[in-house]
């Protein structure tokens, strides 16, 4: 969700709240973001605990991993595919590595995928 959507109605729930239930409808408008602010961080602890304990720089097959990435995919959306850390191989590369010696280079620029490449074992070209 972009930031500013989720900004605006945190907001608009404060004032509604306000204004409809006073003191106690901006209670109850806290209490509901610091809640959706705690789920988000859950989420966030869960996928990272996952990722945690698999092998570093390990993908089920980087093949289908490389064809299920597009440009601007944010760097959680990244880890929950893969299921795993990347090897850093550079300034904003990680490099992920399937059994069979196949390997995606993934550069991130802002957090967010900008460019990735499928290296195969075999040194056969990958088409993207």
């Amino acid at each position: 969700m972009n930031p500013w959507i989720g900004i605006g109605l945190a907001l608009l729930a404060l004032f509604l709240g306000g204004a409809l239930l006073g003191v106690y409808g901006v209670i109850f408008a806290v209490t509901g973001i610091v809640f959706w602010l705690l789920l988000q961080m859950s989420r966030l602890m869960r996928l990272m605990r996952v990722a945690g304990a698999a092998p570093m720089g390990s993908v089920t097959n980087a093949v289908m991993l490389s064809s299920k990435l597009h440009a601007g995919m944010k760097l959680v959306d990244l880890i929950k595919l893969t299921g795993s850390l990347g090897v850093k191989a550079g300034e904003e590369t990680f490099v992920w590595r399937d059994a069979g010696g196949d390997a995606v280079e993934v550069v991130l620029r802002k957090g967010k995928l900008a460019e990735w490449r499928l290296v195969r074992a075999d040194g056969a070209p990958a088409t993207p």
